[in-house]
């Protein structure tokens, strides 16, 4: 079983261990994580299913400079957050994507709190952690009802209207979500297993269907959805970028999403390549990525 490698977890930030948790710390080690692990589904759609085991996870991002979405890196940041002797604890919740969609299934969002860390801002202590909403929080929040503004995004925190004993995490309109809904009992790394499965290999999972890549920082968010190059907030003027060459996407995920692809192959990056660039292609026609993708997978002309 893997161990978590702190000093390189830590090397990887950019950050010094403090020697004791602190507020200071953890927003630290958050703001780091979002800026330099980007949210993303290479493995996905590379066909391979990775593991949610919060090590294993972690060892992947000290490794190979490469994390995924939301069960992978909550999960490596909440064993580096223990390693280091904060005390959290893990929640099952689900990310509504839409407002005209019914609540998702818990369990498709791995949620992180700390506790009896107090500061001024919040003395009872408790935060909401979170390194793999993409788009969303830069900082911890207190984990208190109220608005809370961080670079040009407002959330609003508040309880769940869905689940009576859990809490909801409302984003601004301009991201890419529009709340997370998380319980408040705690969950273990277990609880998200299937769910991964599922949400890395069904052919309806909408990480199966469109790569994404996200990152934040002070002052805004880039993200890569298929081959759209885009940015919220400072430096959004130029607007969107369609990526039509193999080099310019891969030059992307490197420089601006910091994304490790060094255990790639010239046969791995060209059939990431196709796979990206089928999918971009539905999506221009206007069809649904299920009329093309998922045969094509079927049938083996996208692997």
């Amino acid at each position: 079983m893997f161990e978590v490698d702190v000093a390189g977890y830590l090397a990887r930030l950019g950050v010094l261990d403090e020697h004791h948790p602190s507020p200071h710390g953890l927003r630290a080690l958050h703001r780091a994580h979002v800026e330099r692990v980007a949210y993303q589904t290479v493995d996905i759609h590379l066909g391979r299913l990775t593991s949610v085991d919060p090590r294993a996870s972690a060892d992947r991002i000290v490794r190979l400079g490469r994390g995924g979405y939301c069960l992978v890196l909550n999960g490596a940041f909440g064993a580096l957050l223990g390693a280091l002797g904060y005390r959290f604890r893990r929640h099952r919740g689900a990310v509504l994507i839409r407002r005209d969609r019914p609540a998702p299934a818990l369990g498709n969002h791995h949620a992180l709190t700390v506790r009896d860390l107090p500061s001024e801002d919040n003395p009872g202590g408790e935060w909401l952690v979170d390194v793999g909403l993409g788009d969303a929080l830069h900082e911890p929040l207190p984990l208190v009802a109220g608005e809370y503004r961080q670079g040009p995004f407002t959330y609003d925190l508040r309880p769940s209207p869905v689940h009576p004993d859990g809490w909801r995490l409302g984003h601004d309109p301009a991201g890419a979500f529009v709340a997370m809904d998380f319980l408040s009992e705690p969950a273990v790394p277990a609880d998200f297993a299937a769910r991964h499965i599922e949400l890395s290999s069904a052919p309806n999972s909408r990480f199966v269907q469109v790569f994404s890549a996200h990152r934040r920082d002070a002052t805004g968010a880039d993200a890569l959805r298929g081959c759209v190059l885009s940015r919220i907030g400072a430096g959004a003027d130029a607007g969107s970028t369609e990526l039509a060459r193999r080099e310019e996407w891969f030059d992307a995920l490197g420089d601006l999403f910091g994304i490790g692809l060094g255990d790639l192959s010239g046969a791995d990056r060209e059939r990431l390549w196709r796979r990206v660039r089928t999918a971009h292609g539905v999506w221009r026609q206007g069809r649904s990525p299920e009329d093309v993708i998922n045969p094509a997978i079927r049938t083996g002309l996208i692997a």
